[in-house]
């Protein structure tokens, strides 16, 4: 047993406050560490630790910026299976899920190494007698950001990689479920020479969260979660006066139309259902069957079901993981029997299977004859569960996606290009997928949902993510006539 501590001004710096939490091995169920939870002295410090350092770090040359950026880049692959075992040890995610974990996330650290690129403002010469006007832009200060368990280092990378190199000084406060992941990548920065102070870990719950929205020299807020706290975030940091960007919940759809190639929609369901044990806010967890496709793609998602095997993230034959807390497991199965309850038809239950006797597990549980009013359907479950709602139309389909409140991810599976196509402008959702049935853009995209998940005007990492971690400034410049000036230039004056 070890207890896990923050990291304050480019130092490990234990928690004082007496208050921890345990951090679990999800596959056996047993506590391996506690996690020290910070006061509000300790995020203070940790906050003052990044103001301290934002006057060198903001005055440092682009070039060096990247040059820290690229150096990341190379430690970060170099460790790649370390970290991904850090991963797999406290979500507990199958160990294959957490190396996509950290080469997703790379991608973000790679954006971010072209930084002297993404910053360059505009400029317009002689837009008066002898004046010119022209923007720069420049970063906003100390940052925060508030992380979830489900992706303890890609989500940091999201945020981090674009705020450090436009400038800014960062503090983290990561989920206290999986704590580490954090740690391991503050000490990559640090070895990749980013100055002290300038990137802070800061372990915690609610009193940390509730200290970075009001204290007042962090500028901007970014936040990835469930959608009641996305909206509490946002709320308290813009009425502190803060920048947010707060990423909610999701209730994915994946479209089925008629003409799909049932074998491959069925493959993409399973893949997209229940990676990750179904802890990814981009995973589908509703199938919504036109017309004569539901048969079919019931008895083809159905018969995949018992191939895919549950085990400790460690073990390489594995596919799918325990959940993250025995809490969480247990609401999970609670959907399961309200859902029977309510007239759904319980086509493969997950406690059912052979599964380990120790840890979190729950295997891959199918829904078939949901209907919208159901919570498993209106509720974000976040684990293996995957719903069939049988419609009778494209139009059917389309008007429940776009009725629901989230808008996070959407896919649909055709033949047909022209109703792929309609569908893409028709959908009322920020990230779409046509016969790809896990929509998260490149990194040089941006991420983001709609309706109730996101709140703010800028989505994260990407070119919006350089949005979000600066702020314009518009210059406008006068010089003397040069037909007046006193210095020989060595060549006639224009006139």
């Amino acid at each position: 047993m070890y207890e896990i501590h923050h990291r304050i001004g480019g130092r490990s710096t234990p928690s004082t406050s007496g208050r921890t939490a345990p951090v679990y091995d999800p596959a056996t169920g047993r506590v391996q560490a506690t996690v020290g939870l910070a006061s509000v002295q300790e995020v203070d410090a940790a906050v003052a630790a990044a103001q301290a350092a934002f006057p060198g770090w903001r005055a440092t040359a682009l070039s060096r910026r990247a040059e820290v950026m690229f150096r990341l880049r190379e430690l970060i692959d170099a460790n790649r299976k370390e970290l991904a075992q850090l991963i797999t040890n406290e979500h507990g995610k199958v160990l294959s899920d957490a190396l996509g974990e950290v080469a997703r996330g790379l991608e973000n650290v790679e954006f971010a190494c072209g930084v002297p690129h993404l910053l360059k403002g505009g400029y317009s010469e002689g837009v008066s007698a002898g004046i010119d006007v022209y923007q720069l832009r420049q970063p906003l200060g100390v940052v925060a950001g508030i992380t979830p368990f489900n992706f303890p280092a890609m989500v940091p990378m999201w945020m981090f990689s674009n705020a450090l190199a436009c400038g800014n000084c960062f503090v983290l406060k990561p989920s206290e479920k999986d704590p580490s992941p954090a740690l391991f990548l503050a000490d990559l920065l640090h070895q990749a020479g980013l100055p002290d102070g300038v990137f802070n870990v800061v372990q915690g719950d609610k009193v940390a969260v509730d200290r970075l929205l009001e204290h007042p020299d962090v500028a901007a807020v970014s936040f990835v979660g469930s959608t009641p706290i996305a909206r509490t975030i946002y709320e308290r940091a813009t009425a502190n006066g803060k920048r947010a960007q707060a990423l909610g919940g999701a209730k994915n759809h994946m479209l089925v139309l008629p003409d799909a190639d049932v074998d491959m929609a069925a493959d993409a369901a399973v893949s997209a259902a229940y990676g990750s044990a179904g802890e990814r806010c981009m995973a589908i967890s509703v199938v919504v069957a036109v017309g004569e496709v539901a048969d079919p793609l019931v008895d083809a998602i159905s018969a995949r079901l018992p191939a895919i095997r549950v085990g400790p993230g460690t073990d390489p034959d594995a596919e799918m993981g325990p959940l993250v807390t025995g809490e969480h497991r247990d609401r999970v199965i609670g959907y399961l029997d309200a859902a029977v309850g309510a007239g759904a038809t319980m086509v493969a239950d997950g406690r059912a299977g052979p599964l380990p006797a120790e840890g979190f597990f729950l295997g891959p549980c199918l829904l078939d004859r949901v209907t919208a009013d159901m919570a498993c359907y209106t509720d974000e479950i976040f684990g293996p569960v995957l719903s069939v709602v049988r419609v009778g139309s494209y139009a059917e389909g389309l008007r429940l996606i776009n009725e629901n409140p989230f808008g996070n991810g959407t896919a649909i599976f055709t033949r047909d290009g022209g109703a792929a196509r309609r569908f893409q402008y028709d959908c009322n959702v920020g990230m779409v997928g046509i016969n790809v049935p896990i929509p998260v853009p490149v990194s040089y995209y941006s991420f983001g949902g709609w309706k109730a998940s996101l709140f703010g005007d800028r989505h994260m990492y990407g070119p919006e993510g350089i949005d979000f971690y600066t702020r314009s400034k518009v210059v406008t410049s006068r010089w003397p006539d040069p037909t007046t000036s006193t210095v020989d230039l060595g060549f006639p004056q224009v006139r």
